[in-house]
């Protein structure tokens, strides 16, 4: 039950929602009368297609790259699939292996019967969904047997640049007390118009999302598991221009977060944003299905823009972001709302409206676990300073029953976490979410306070920016810099030279399949 704190006015609340459903369903008008070169890469993969071609080209780009140059994506990857698997009595990965070796050219065969096609479609993409649906049962089970740590989960990233590294990291985090661990992705993946292929083991920052690694932090993640007994999460990214191919990939691996925001390509990697918004769509129809948690991307509009300024921006973007995973099949359980603690630490009072915002965030998404994000923008490598300011943080989030707490580091701004480093900043965490664990129920904010107040304030802004959004357009409103201060046009930005307009007889089975049994 959460703690109603704030007096917010319910009205401006539902406006607030009201506004952005209606920007959500106009958007949703768009992806709807759309597909992209990686929705139909992602057909590929949910087909079981995997592995790369004799040049190192993932087979799901080398099959859907054939349709597209003969101009015939339009109808879809699954129907040409099909109707060489009903020729040659393959199976979809035989096919691709074929196509890689020039041996087949999907548009060039005869046609067959478009009934048994579709039975032959149908039939694999069951299979396929059937194998998805026990990695949720599986998850289900892990849980229910070993358990999971106590709210606010303690979330801890690794970045090595190497998988098998990453593992052992990972391994000794959980053994420190994290229940959510992610693997940072390599600078740069996110502009790949393509999913590279295996394990690796020297990445830049991070390693590639890719299948291979997936798995083998599943597996590492799985037996620290057993061994602390508690189940523990795993998280990657699923952004940038293969974002729905990634969703693919963790319902394969049972991830069990992902970050996936609606507009955070388009604002941080310039990705088109019709590109974006049909992909996001198809990703998270994907994560729903397959139990992920999303984790939104708030916190980044705080990196270039005021935190104290501009925190109606970040409410108005939950509310988009929330309506437009709902309409993707996802439930509210499943939406890691974004939020950060980056108020300037020299700001009179700043605390306090930091507390307004995260409580208000508690209030109105009351089913939703929301992500907390740490300092970052004001960490200057006064390691001391650092550490206090992550406690501030965590206290933040003990009062205010945040549900996903990403922990701050005291070495931020320096290097790439230490073990120590993040030894340390569990004990802080636990250390203050231990000793007051219940202080959020034991007060009340003063009426008329300056938390109450704050709190109203941003609550009219987010409510008069979304009815505006409303007005003029979700696309028109990103062109003018209202989020991030960052501006961008709907023409323009990578990717958009793979935006298609389904054809009449388009078909995609893993769309109706999953839709279908989310409703």
């Amino acid at each position: 039950m959460v703690q109603e704190m704030l007096n917010l006015d319910k009205n401006k609340v539902k406006r607030a929602r009201t506004a952005a459903y209606k920007i959500a369903t106009n958007i949703q008008k768009e992806i709807d009368l759309h597909t992209t070169t990686t929705v139909e890469r992602t057909v590929a993969r949910l087909f079981g297609i995997d592995d790369v071609d004799s040049q190192e080209v993932p087979l799901p780009n080398v099959v859907v790259d054939q349709v597209e140059e003969a101009e015939e994506l339009d109808k879809g990857i699954a129907f040409w699939l099909g109707n060489a698997m009903v020729y040659h009595d393959l199976t979809a990965q035989e096919v691709a292996e074929e196509v890689g070796k020039g041996n087949i050219n999907l548009t060039n065969l005869p046609l067959q019967d478009g009934a048994e096609v579709k039975k032959v479609v149908d039939k694999a993409a069951r299979e396929m969904t059937d194998l998805i649906k026990n990695n949720r049962k599986e998850r289900t089970e892990l849980k229910e047997r070993l358990g999971e740590g106590p709210k606010p989960q303690l979330y801890v990233i690794v970045a090595t640049g190497n998988i098998y590294e990453d593992a052992e990291q990972a391994k000794s985090a959980a053994r420190q007390g994290a229940d959510i661990v992610a693997v940072i992705r390599t600078t740069g993946q996110s502009l790949l118009d393509y999913v590279p292929y295996g394990a690796t083991t020297e990445g830049f920052g991070g390693t590639y999302a890719t299948q291979e690694n997936f798995r083998i932090m599943r597996e590492a993640l799985d037996e620290v598991g057993e061994e602390v007994g508690r189940y523990i999460q795993l998280v990657n990214y699923c952004s940038g221009l293969c974002m729905p191919e990634i969703a693919a990939m963790g319902a394969f691996e049972r991830l069990d977060m992902m970050l996936n925001d609606a507009m955070y390509g388009i604002l941080f990697r310039d990705i088109n944003m019709k590109r974006t918004f049909i992909d996001q769509y198809f990703s998270r129809l994907i994560n729903a299905y397959a139990g992920v948690i999303i984790n939104t991307g708030e916190d980044n509009y705080l990196t270039t823009a005021d935190a104290y300024e501009e925190a109606h921006t970040v409410l108005a973007s939950d509310f988009i972001n929330e309506q437009m995973a709902l309409k993707a099949g996802l439930k509210e359980e499943q939406l890691g709302l974004g939020h950060a603690f980056e108020m300037d630490p020299d700001m009179k009072n700043g605390f306090l409206y930091e507390i307004a915002q995260a409580q208000m965030l508690r209030q109105i998404f009351p089913n939703s676990p929301l992500k907390y994000m740490p300092p970052t923008k004001y960490m200057t490598g006064d390691v001391f300073k650092g550490h206090l300011q992550d406690a501030m943080f965590n206290l933040a989030s003990v009062i205010t029953g945040q549900g996903i707490q990403l922990l701050g580091m005291l070495t931020e701004a320096i290097h790439t976490p230490f073990l120590h480093d993040r030894a340390l900043s569990i004990e802080n965490a636990q250390y203050i979410m231990n000793n007051a664990c219940d202080l959020g129920n034991e007060i009340e904010f003063k009426e008329d306070g300056i938390i109450q107040n704050r709190a109203n304030e941003v609550l009219i802004n987010v409510v008069n920016l979304l009815e505006d959004i409303e007005n003029k357009g979700l696309k028109e409103t990103i062109s003018e810099g209202t989020f991030a201060g960052v501006k961008r046009t709907e023409e323009g930005g990578k990717g958009v030279e793979g935006v298609i307009k389904k054809g009449p007889d388009y078909y995609n089975p893993f769309l109706e399949i999953m839709s279908n049994e989310l409703k």
